[in-house]
């Protein structure tokens, strides 16, 4: 019975548990290793040949690995990205609102700061730039090893160089060159944002100008140059009809009060003028009291002597020629206005003189009152006419109180944003400078030693599962011929 007979699937009967496991634990090692015959020693020399040349092809690449690789020495250094953010906003009076705010780094989910940086730490010109700084070819200087701690806002980086010193520079210009890059970055950033900022200050000043411009021609033609004083003028021109209205009370009582004292002179306030200045001539006053006088004779001849008596005509004609003179002398003094009749007062001085004052005022209210009307008029009018122009103005001035708001608001929106300057690249820290290496990291001589060991184990374990394997079929053989 062959071994393939002996080993071979039967659809129902196949070897017990017990039937294999017996007579291995019967079996001594002697005889698991020499089969029960001394012609197996014959197999020991080849497996101990084969465990050498096998222990040479392990040890020998392990050793030629540990005495050819150069030394490496690792430097690490870790960065941190605070996680607050910061805000500022400025009042200015009279100008506007500045306000400026740097949102948290880690605000946004769609973009991670940590990992940014980690691509940046890598790119190229960093690593070109860093190479320069250390002085040694960019191909040669290495990539740095980067690893971001999960949940956290560190970043860890490890350069290698074949001294402890080498290391740590190499860390030192890379972490100096990332920083410079990180600081152009913003500063083209900041460039950028003005540069493309300045062409809406173009437009904001040219529409702040062309505001002003207009305002000030539309105020030189017209003369007015500010909707206050429109409003104040036209607040005079209300005091103006208030005075219009006030003067006409005035007038018509005047009116009244001369016409009453007319009434009750018999004559108007001219002659009543004429009279008083006629009775205020002391010539006219001597000559009343010569005819009185000569009246006085005429009567006195008139009772005694007849009509053609020489007493009577002397004396009539004394008193013709008194009242001639008196009457020549009152129409030179009124210029024939009045005659000698109206010239006597009669003892009416008093209501005389208070209706040439109460005319007075009748005349001077009323010399006021038309010049207060024609300023009304002429202010009216010219009000009217500015009325337009006022609503323009006033809708100009709106405009460029507007234009200049937004012109002085984005001036201090273009300065204040120059102070963000974490808007789109966050602040980043040193939180461990670049260390120096205390050991070499490779070649790992523990780790290449293990593994030799392990490799010459396995070869060992499997060269013995060689040996075994006959004795172990045989035995098996037997136990199934039974």
């Amino acid at each position: 019975m062959t071994f393939q007979d002996t080993f071979a699937p039967t659809p129902r009967k196949r070897p017990s548990v017990s039937v294999v496991r017996m007579p291995v634990r019967q079996m001594s090692i002697k005889r698991l290793f020499m089969g029960g015959r001394p012609a197996d020693l014959g197999r020991l020399p080849r497996y101990v040949g084969i465990f050498l040349l096998g222990s040479a092809a392990i040890w020998a690449p392990i050793t030629g690995y540990l005495k050819t690789a150069p030394l490496k020495y690792s430097s690490h250094m870790s960065l941190i990205l605070p996680g607050s953010g910061a805000s500022a906003s400025v009042n200015l009076a009279d100008i506007g609102q500045a306000s400026s705010f740097a949102s948290s780094a880690f605000a946004s989910n769609a973009i991670s700061p940590t990992e940014t940086y980690k691509r940046l730490l890598g790119a190229g010109r960093i690593l070109k730039d860093a190479s320069d700084r250390h002085g040694v070819d960019w191909r040669a200087f290495g990539a740095p090893k980067i690893r971001l701690v999960d949940q956290t806002a560190f970043i860890h980086v490890e350069m290698t160089g074949p001294t402890p010193e080498d290391a740590r520079n190499r860390n030192s210009a890379l972490l100096d060159a990332f920083f410079d890059e990180i600081d152009r970055l913003r500063a083209d950033e900041l460039s950028t944002r003005e540069d493309g900022g300045l062409a809406a200050l173009r437009e904001y000043q040219g529409s702040v100008a062309g505001t002003r411009d207009g305002i000030a021609a539309l105020q030189k033609s017209t003369g007015l140059y500010s909707v206050d004083q429109y409003s104040r003028q036209v607040d005079e021109l209300d005091a103006l009809r208030a005075e219009v209205d006030r003067l006409s009370t005035e007038m018509q009582r005047a009116e009244g009060s001369v016409t009453r004292l007319e009434s009750r002179l018999g004559t108007d306030a001219e002659n009543a003028a004429l009279i008083l200045r006629v009775n205020a001539d002391s010539s006219y006053l001597a000559l009343l009291e010569t005819m009185s006088a000569a009246a006085s004779d005429l009567a006195d001849a008139r009772s005694r002597y007849g009509a053609r008596h020489p007493k009577v005509t002397s004396a009539q004609s004394a008193h013709d020629e008194a009242r001639a003179d008196a009457s020549a002398l009152v129409a030179l003094i009124t210029g024939n206005r009045i005659g000698l009749e109206l010239a006597s007062d009669g003892g009416r001085a008093d209501l005389l003189t208070d209706l040439v004052r109460q005319e007075a005022q009748r005349t001077g209210i009323a010399a006021q009152l038309a010049e207060v009307t024609a300023q009304l008029a002429t202010e009216t009018a010219r009000l009217d006419a500015l009325a337009p122009a006022a609503a323009r103005l006033e809708d100009m001035q709106r405009d460029f109180d507007v234009a200049e708001a937004v012109f002085a608001s984005a001036i201090a929106r273009t300065q204040s944003s120059k102070a963000d300057i974490y808007a789109s690249y966050p602040l980043v820290q040193v939180l461990e400078d670049p260390t120096l290496a205390e050991e070499p990291t490779s070649p790992k001589r523990k780790l290449a030693v293990a593994a030799g060991i392990a490799a010459s184990f396995m070869l060992f374990m499997a060269l013995m599962l060689g040996w075994l394997r006959k004795p172990l079929i045989e035995k098996l053989l037997v136990k199934s011929g039974k």
